[in-house]
Parts: structure tokens; sequence; C-alpha cells
């Protein structure tokens, strides 16, 4: 069963597309996350992303497997999130919006097929993080994220009332101001002053904000203004990816 719903995404498309969902989880399912959220001390300092905290299966992998196997609401979503239905579910989604990325479900292809798929990188897979990034300074640097990334989605958790709008911590959808680096499939990163905001979907509870990786997809979290807060900007973000 579908966990996320869609009924009320939007999309931009220019440069990239990228869009809003929202809600995007029950409200009880959503407290229930929000309340067996992961705490810091099981996270790793990445950096050289920004000032970014992430517990992943690539980041404190054993402390992640760990968590995920005794909370039962976070074991249950990262199972669905590790299915085809779910990746069918947002290929579906995406299609409605004019999205067609190529997409077929394995039960419209042969077992050789789909080996065969893999073995050229083009079956997916799925995989998610949680990320913290401080009220006080934390951001992510401009990026278009990794070639094997497909689509991400970046689900909000805070409650309500807990985040201050003067903290900051909205997506930036950014565009170069040297047209030589609009072409970036390969992930170089860029200094802030080295691009403008086009548009920023603003922190807020229960949203996912999706965008798809193209060569100019562009995006940033600029450092957060909340000094001296100990609030942190917490999320699930999931990844659909080239397999192999």
């Amino acid at each position: 069963m579908a966990m996320f719903s869609y009924d009320h995404l939007t999309f931009r498309y220019e440069p990239f597309p990228i869009g809003i969902a929202k809600p995007v989880l029950r409200d009880e399912h959503y407290r229930r996350l929000l309340e067996s959220y992961p705490p810091l001390e099981l996270f790793k300092n990445i950096p050289k992303l920004g000032n970014k905290y992430s517990l992943s299966e690539r980041f404190n992998p054993e402390q992640y497997r760990q968590f995920i196997r005794y909370q039962p609401d976070w074991r249950a979503l990262h199972e669905w999130i590790k299915s085809e239905d779910f990746i069918q579910g947002v290929m579906d989604t995406l299609l409605q919006h004019h999205i067609d990325l190529g997409y077929r479900p394995p039960g419209e292809r042969d077992w050789l097929k789909r080996l065969k798929d893999i073995r050229r990188g083009r079956g997916l897979k799925t995989r998610f993080e949680f990320s913290m990034l401080p009220a006080d300074g934390g951001h992510i640097m401009p990026h278009t994220d990794a070639p094997a990334k497909i689509v991400t989605l970046i689900v909000s958790m805070v409650g309500e009332g807990e985040w201050q709008p003067e903290f900051g911590g909205g997506t930036d959808v950014n565009w170069p101001r040297d047209p030589a680096r609009s072409y970036n499939q390969l992930n170089r990163q860029a200094g802030f002053d080295e691009v403008d905001t086009l548009h920023t979907y603003e922190f807020t509870p229960n949203q996912a904000v999706i965008f798809i990786k193209t060569f100019n997809s562009w995006h940033s979290v600029r450092p957060m203004g909340g000094t001296g807060a100990d609030a942190m900007r917490r999320t699930l973000t999931i990844n659909i990816e080239r397999e192999g």
C-alpha cells in the first residue's frame, strides 16, 4: 500500500523538473515517524558537502541498519521505499505530470531482459538517508547530484511550530552566473556567490520536494541564520538510482 500521497503535487519545469507535494504523509503516520527520528549521535558529519550530518547505507551503515531493524514504523517505510511498487508509483506520478523517464515495470519484461538492463545500468534501485543540517549555519553547497541518480525526494521531518521561518533551510533552485557552468552532469560544486536563486521551496512540515537529476539540476540549501539555536533541519532524502 502506498504511504505517500502525491495528490497535491505541483511542478515547475525550468531549468529542470522540480515540484512539491504537501501533505505527503497521513498526519498520524507523520507524527510517529517524527517521534522516532534517529538521534544526532548516530549520524556522521559530512563537511565536504557543506555543514551536514548523515545516517545512511553509506555513512554509519551499521547504526543505520540497527536503527531500521528496531523501529517498526521506519522499518515498514524502508521496506516500501525499497519495493518496485514505490518506484512504479513515483514513475506513474511523474508521467501524469508530463515527465516520462522511460521506466517500465519488471512485469513487462522477462528475467533475461531485466538482467541485461541491470548490466547496462538501466535497472533502478532505491536508497534513503536521514539528514540533518544545523539551523546555526547548516548548508549544502550548490550541485547537481551524481550521474547515477534519477529522481530525488526530500521529505521534511519537522513538527508544526518547531522550525522558525527566519532560520531559512529552504531548497533553492539555482542557476550558474557563468554560462560555462550550466552543463554539470558530473556534479561539480559551486560557491553560493557563483549562482543565482531562481526559486526557493521553504522548509515546512510534511512535504516532499521532488526533482529530476539533469545536467543542469543545480540546487542547494543556503547557510541558515539560526545563530545560537539548537534546532536541526531534519529530512528523509530518498534517491531512485541506476543499478550497476
